[in-house]
């Protein structure tokens, strides 16, 4: 495996750690990059468009394709949300208003913004993310779906709360 540099101008490989590494599969030299995501372990070799739009949200990805270059992209754009992604900064993205849904899945920190939210509101106890019920309905269609556990949703909700 031999790691290397070289220019890479898509905004898509903003979100990709722009040193590659080079594999071999089945007897051919890929680059392959690792994802800059939050939680993110992945390397992509190929698709990197349909991973950013899963990983980061179609519409980063959008706004992406309307700057100049990779660069820009790389310092305007994934440097604020990397910056910005904590729980906090979800609670300050979320508008009032009219109730809309997304048909993109969550990222973990959207879910557990959401869910911090619905437990303090509701008055519900910590444990509900351990529920049978409730896991039933969040991972229908969606066995991998994230959800955290009742420690992290306690800490974040007293972070949410500390910062008020």
């Amino acid at each position: 495996m031999v790691r290397m540099m070289r220019e890479w101008n898509s905004p898509v490989y903003a979100f990709f750690d722009p040193t590659s590494i080079i594999e071999t599969v089945n007897g051919r030299r890929a680059h392959a990059f690792k994802c800059m995501g939050k939680g993110c372990k992945i390397r992509i070799r190929r698709n990197m468009r349909k991973h950013v739009g899963t990983c980061w949200g179609d519409e980063v990805l959008q706004t992406a394709y309307e700057a100049k270059n990779a660069e820009d992209v790389r310092t305007k754009i994934v440097a604020s949300i990397l910056c910005n992604g904590s729980i906090t900064a979800s609670f300050e993205c979320k508008g009032k208003g009219m109730v809309t849904y997304s048909h993109r899945q969550r990222t973990h920190t959207e879910t557990k913004a959401e869910l911090v939210c619905w437990v303090a509101e509701s008055l519900r106890p910590f444990d509900i993310v351990k529920d049978r019920g409730f896991q039933c309905l969040m991972k229908t269609g969606r066995p991998e779906y994230y959800i955290p556990s009742p420690q992290t949703i306690s800490r974040d909700v007293k972070l949410v709360f500390k910062r008020n």
